[in-house]
């Protein structure tokens, strides 16, 4: 690949490929447009049917490198591709004049015919098989073995050994098998190309006093979208008048709709309600979260799982060892047991036949670009077939709690003061925790503003915040700190017995404690509580029934607290009190202890530990950039119930492409035998090759029935 510093530097232009069936087919058109004068490199993403080129090329050119397949090249921004019926599409027009003349064929062979009877079958040949002539021999002669190559050389075998039927009818039934790839390659990427349609192209923008309808390309930041009742949200904004309720399944999975009011944030490709809505631009067309997701999840198909990567350096090696064991099954036989030439040779083009890689190539991708495109549609993003892979092998997870386990919004239930008024502490609490971005900051906040506590006014300086523990700052000419009672306690000296009592009973009860004061006194005490989600415990249920080994709940919280809220969620271990680098180490021992590990956070904090387990699961990726970048898997709808469903069908899509292997290995082993003994004809060699192609196909759409 040309240097990636020079291509940083060279403009990319993405473009969608129309008629990419093949994985081989897709790895030549990238050598083709590799060799395009003006470009510097390139690279095909087969499972989303795309390629990025670096140069300089136009769509003419990129066509003309992809003739051989008969793609269809568009700009990436055209929304859809126009699909021509059946029997228009020339490649199919001559499948069906072929098997017409095939007949024809066949009749003149009953009425004792011959010479007619040749004829139309050397016309059906040539008329459904010259593409696939022209490509197999001219890859034959730059010894490129291929499939086109094999059954070049089997037709043309046939034809010389005057088995002209065979030759005939094997041209037909291949060229629709490469109908029926080609259908059932699309039917798999149809997830994804649904999601780019699902986002209006044009917004109605009110401009001065007129309201305008323009392409979502030329919309600019922060004008106003006219959103209409029942009407899709053209791009991400923020609401600044109305109120309505937004469907975001597509975003999320959740087909509840949810409430926006003025300041609620709305995505493109969600559907309005009932209610009219004006909302203010905050994101371009090509930066909306629906373009990220689409974005992510074509990356995610161009990666290659694990058993994708061993199936390809398969594949290098069994082409030319099914060409091999072809030769000496034709001539073995006859030059050293004297058979019949004929006989055997005939054997030996139906081995080559039997023995055309696409079932196997195309058994692991098939399947996981189904599977990538089934979870996005469900709300769940996942990153790559390697991850998708290691989820399917799952043996622990790790949740954090706050904002995982519990819904991330605790209130305040408590307020113990030391020293002077309820109130003052609070505005002091609350002028310096306006600074944080901690939920338990913000649930003070909320606390004071309920009560009118003036606290904006307060003068704040030098805010500092303390990694694990809590915040200093200075009000007045005073520090005062808020955060743990561990660090009023290393501040003062020690805390009275009187407020560890308090302290502890209150974690008892399954409550946050935060103590606040100064270097020389505790001025109070304030408790929180955050509820734990409702679908915490049966998440964790159905993982156990699912045989997750361990499920442990790593957090900074107390470990009174922790147990509380562990407890009433069912996990198996609990590790509280941990500092950021404490959780590293804790999915570290888990993964040296149980293998495959998922750490399941917000996707903000937490990064090291994210990082650190074998799949990283963020949760609330709707309106979180941060989430969609951090994370191997993203749970859009914040909902922990697409957690089990996510480990199923990467159980699933594991098990369906060891069966897809086996049923492509299997029936052509079974057919290769019974080459040998002359059970097997041309044509049956066809249809085996074909059958293992389309079971492996609808194989694998059974990921699309996975279900929470």
């Amino acid at each position: 690949m040309a240097n990636e510093q020079t291509l940083e530097r060279i403009e990319a232009k993405t473009y969608r490929v129309q008629g990419l069936t093949c994985a081989n087919c897709a790895a030549k058109f990238e050598r083709n447009v590799k060799a395009l004068p003006g470009v510097k490199e390139a690279k095909v993403n087969f499972g989303a049917a795309k390629i990025t080129v670096w140069g300089e090329t136009t769509v003419e050119e990129l066509e003309q490198a992809g003739a051989f397949e008969r793609l269809k090249i568009r700009e990436e921004r055209e929304r859809t591709i126009r699909r021509e019926p059946f029997w228009k599409k020339k490649e199919n027009g001559n499948v069906l004049v072929s098997a017409a003349l095939l007949l024809i064929g066949i009749a003149a062979d009953a009425a004792d015919s011959g010479g007619m009877a040749v004829a139309m079958y050397l016309a059906a040949i040539a008329l459904g098989g010259y593409s696939l002539f022209w490509t197999g021999l001219r890859n034959l002669a730059r010894w490129q073995l291929d499939m086109n190559t094999l059954m070049t050389i089997a037709i043309l075998g046939a034809a010389a050994i005057g088995e002209w039927q065979e030759g005939a009818v094997v041209v037909i039934l291949f060229a629709i098998s490469e109908a029926l790839e080609r259908y059932s390659m699309d039917r798999a990427r149809r997830s994804i190309a649904s999601l780019l349609e699902m986002a209006p192209a044009q917004a109605t923008i009110r401009r001065g006093a007129e309201e305008v309808t323009v392409p979502v390309e030329d919309v600019r930041l922060g004008e106003v979208m006219i959103v209409k009742p029942g009407a899709k949200i053209p791009l991400d904004g923020v609401v600044v008048s109305g109120a309505s309720t937004v469907n975001e399944a597509a975003m999320t999975g959740e087909s509840v709709p949810s409430e926006k009011t003025v300041g609620d944030a709305v995505f493109a490709g969600t559907l309005n309600g009932e209610g009219f809505l004006e909302v203010k631009v905050t994101k371009r067309a090509d930066e909306t979260m629906l373009a990220k997701m689409i974005d992510l999840v074509e990356e995610a198909q161009a990666e290659r799982a694990p058993s994708q990567a061993f199936i390809d350096r398969f594949a290098r090696y069994y082409t030319p060892f099914i060409m091999i064991a072809a030769l000496l099954v034709a001539f073995i036989p006859p030059l050293v047991a004297g058979g019949n030439w004929l006989d055997w040779v005939y054997r030996g083009l139906a081995v080559l036949v039997i023995g055309c890689p696409c079932a196997l190539v195309i058994s692991t991708p098939v399947a996981i670009v189904t599977a990538l495109g089934h979870a996005a549609r469900r709300g769940v993003l996942i990153k790559g077939g390697v991850y998708l892979e290691q989820i399917g092998r799952l043996r622990a997870v790790a949740f954090d709690k706050t904002g995982t386990l519990t819904e991330g919004k605790p209130s305040v239930t408590d307020v113990v003061v030391y020293e002077g008024g309820r109130e003052q502490l609070l505005a002091v609490a609350a002028a310096i925790e306006k600074r944080s971005q901690h939920p338990l900051a913000s649930a003070i906040v909320r606390l004071a503003e309920e009560d009118g506590v003036p606290f904006f006014d307060v003068p704040v300086d030098e805010f500092q915040s303390l990694t694990g523990q809590g915040v200093r700052a200075v009000v007045g000419n005073e520090t005062y700190y808020i955060g743990r009672p561990s660090l009023l306690a290393e501040v003062l000296g020690r805390l009275s017995d009187e407020a560890e009592q308090r302290i502890a009973a209150f974690r008892q009860e399954g409550k946050t404690v935060m103590a606040i004061g100064m270097a020389r006194r505790l001025l109070g005490l304030i408790a929180a509580a955050d509820r734990l989600r409702p679908s915490a415990a049966a998440t964790i249920a159905a993982l156990r029934r699912l045989g997750i080994k361990e499920i442990a709940m790593v957090t900074g919280d107390h470990k009174q607290t922790a147990q509380a809220i562990g407890r009433q969620a069912g996990v198996s271990a609990i590790r509280a009190g941990l500092l950021p680098e404490q959780k590293l180490a804790a999915i570290r021992e888990l993964k040296q202890r149980y293998g495959i590990t998922a750490m399941v956070g917000d996707g903000v904090n937490d990064a090291p530990a994210l990082a650190a387990a074998d799949i990283g699961v963020a949760m609330g990726g709707a309106g979180t950039d941060a989430a969609l970048e951090t994370a191997d898997v993203v749970l859009m709808a914040d909902d922990l119930r697409q957690l089990p469903y996510t480990v199923r069908l990467g159980r699933r899509t594991l098990s369906i492409i060891k069966q897809n292997i086996a049923f492509a290995l299997g029936l052509k082993a079974l057919a290769l035998m019974a080459a040998i003994p002359g059970w097997l004809t041309l044509w049956l060699a066809v249809f085996a090759d074909m059958g293992a192609t389309l079971l492996v196909t609808f194989n694998s759409m059974r990921l699309l029935r996975v279900k929470e």
